[in-house]
């Protein structure tokens, strides 16, 4: 039996009311994706260093108004990694072939130091640095379409980069770094650190070929992303003598009142009590000493 439209009861004016309705959200929608955050150029003459803030789908470049610049002439034992970091930062500001380079290695080694320290060297010549962190990789896109053409040098700094398998920021910077159909922005470099040499875990089943028909082919995964990065530098455990000649530097740094041989047996105490030697190990005993030493100099000059 055919429907007859007459008989039914419509309330053509809701009707038209809701299709407006939705065409409006429509329209919003499109705008909200077809809108690209545009960063104030002068952000980037004002400030050196900036965070990426993820805002739903998108996000925006914050100022950090008081970076962390350590400086490199503290950085003890490093020498030839921090030449190397150096020598390719200066051929991204030059505008000649650059790699981007993974820092990996023994933690409190000096890795995130030496990548901020870059800035207190080349800030002046246009160096500009972007921190991202892991869970916002996959918005690299939206990242570097914001980036792309302005008069400035920018390293995107992952710091402590690490991933499994599933993760989405994994496949996007992979992509960044050797392979998406766009083109890597030539202003861009990355620059991250990681305490793992090839950023995914290694499994022991998967190394014995249980897991896989082809095991070689989830090694070579494994490998593949860690391999995109033209330069990879290793931060490897300190020895005693080269932990204690940080102590040494930044105590006379700081000019603190101390015998070497009382630096020396301390810092060792130290390092046994925290069962590691690092450049990190070093400072945070070099902080302790030095407010100790602060606090007994107040208690001596106010009689207590």
């Amino acid at each position: 039996m055919p429907l007859d439209l007459d008989e039914i009861d419509i309330d053509w004016n809701y009707l038209l009311e809701r299709l407006e309705r939705l065409l409006d959200l429509g329209e919003e929608y499109l705008e909200e994706r077809l809108s690209t955050y545009e960063p104030d150029p002068e952000l980037f003459a004002n400030f050196i260093a900036f965070r990426w803030r993820r805002q739903g789908n998108e996000g925006y470049l914050e100022e950090v108004s008081h970076p962390d610049l350590p400086d490199h002439a503290d950085l003890l034992g490093i020498e030839r990694a921090l030449s190397c970091l150096r020598q390719n930062t200066r051929q991204f500001l030059h505008g000649v072939p650059a790699n981007n380079i993974l820092l990996w290695g023994e933690r409190g080694g000096g890795k995130s130091s030496a990548v901020k320290g870059l800035l207190r060297e080349f800030g002046e010549q246009g160096l500009r640095l972007v921190e991202v962190l892991k869970e916002d990789l996959f918005q690299l896109p939206v990242i570097t379409a914001c980036l792309r053409g302005k008069p400035f040098r920018f390293i995107l700094f992952c710091d402590d980069l690490s991933f499994d398998e599933n993760e989405a920021g994994y496949r996007e910077l992979k992509a960044l770094l050797e392979g998406s159909i766009e083109a890597r922005p030539e202003n861009v470099l990355i620059y991250a650190t990681s305490n793992r040499r090839h950023l995914l875990p290694e499994r022991l089943q998967e190394n014995t070929g249980e897991a896989e028909i082809h095991p070689e082919e989830a090694v070579a995964e494994r490998l593949s992303l860690s391999d995109r990065f033209g330069i990879t530098l290793g931060f490897y455990p300190m020895g005693q003598e080269t932990f204690l000649a940080i102590v040494a530097h930044l105590s006379h740094r700081r000019q603190l009142q101390i015998s070497p041989r009382n630096l020396e047996a301390e810092a060792v105490r130290w390092a046994l009590a925290r069962g590691a030697r690092s450049g990190r190990v070093a400072r945070q005993f070099i902080d302790d000493l030095n407010g100790r030493l602060a606090l007994l100099d107040q208690e001596k000059r106010s009689g207590n």
